[in-house]
């Protein structure tokens, strides 16, 4: 028979030995998944002998972490702006770099209709609808099974969005105040060079965004005007070394006050611009 300290302690050489980068945090977050306790039980109780079916449950999943599947396919979900999300393998994991794209957004979305584009797990336009009284909200993925995901999302929070299977803009008409996106901006060469846990195991069409990571800003800024009322605003998540790169799109597809926003490591990570 085994107790919590116990498997927490082998949870931990295990997952170090498979070089898995947080593995402390990683450990505890499944202990928590499978037992349901916080860290006061751990504290209290870390000596109590625990049922050996959920022992060999925490056993499976933490082999499965150290093969680096991701934890957030294990436990099924993923904190984004402070809410939880559900997350599969065909949704790209919410991370908090995306955080920085929702909070520039809140800034002017109050009563306004929002369209966002690759919505996946619509954890950017769910946390927009619950964070902000919107008077649309859409979101748009060429992935139905990402769509799925989105939708229970969104019934999750308890908030009213319209989603919708495109690619891109080809199935969408009407204009809107605010299009937000944080597309697939990866160069296909920098794929391979990507961890595990996300080369192996989140959706590629997520990730790659052509030749030189751009394809998706192009295609997207091309279409975007005519889908913006004026006075209409865009957002886009860019990759840290891609703000010239995105402000000149924009600048180019006839966007003015176009602008760069850093996160808090002080990169570049959101680019904005407004049609006149």
């Amino acid at each position: 028979m085994s107790n919590y300290k116990g498997l927490l302690q082998a949870a931990r050489i295990i997952l170090k030995e498979h070089e898995i980068a947080d593995a402390d945090v990683d450990a505890w977050y499944l202990l928590a998944h499978v037992f349901g306790i916080n860290r006061t039980d751990l504290f209290l109780h870390g000596e109590e002998l625990v049922a050996e079916v959920e022992a060999l449950r925490y056993r499976e999943l933490v082999d499965l972490r150290a093969s680096h599947i991701p934890l957030q396919h294990l436990t099924g979900t993923q904190e984004f702006m402070g809410l939880e999300f559900d997350v599969t393998e065909d949704v790209l994991i919410p991370r908090q770099d995306t955080e920085t794209l929702v909070e520039e957004v809140l800034k002017v979305c109050d009563n306004r209709t929002i369209l966002d584009m690759c919505t996946g797990s619509g954890c950017i336009i769910v946390s927009l609808a619950k964070l902000a009284h919107l008077k649309k909200a859409v979101g748009v993925d060429i992935s139905a099974k990402a769509l799925v995901i989105a939708g229970k999302n969104a019934q999750k929070h308890q908030v009213e969005i319209e989603y919708i299977q495109s690619d891109l803009f080809d199935h969408i008409e009407s204009q809107y105040d605010i299009i937000v996106s944080n597309p697939p901006y990866i160069p296909s060469k920098d794929i391979e060079s990507l961890m595990p846990e996300v080369k192996n195991h989140e959706p590629a069409a997520a990730l790659d965004g052509s030749a030189d990571g751009l394809l998706f800003y192009r295609r997207i800024t091309a279409a975007a005007m005519q889908h913006l009322l004026c006075g209409g605003h865009i957002f886009y998540e860019i990759g840290y070394n891609q703000g010239e790169a995105v402000k000149q799109i924009l600048i180019q597809g006839g966007f003015m006050e176009v602008g760069i926003k850093k996160d808090l490591s002080g990169l570049d990570r959101v680019a904005f611009g407004k049609k006149s």
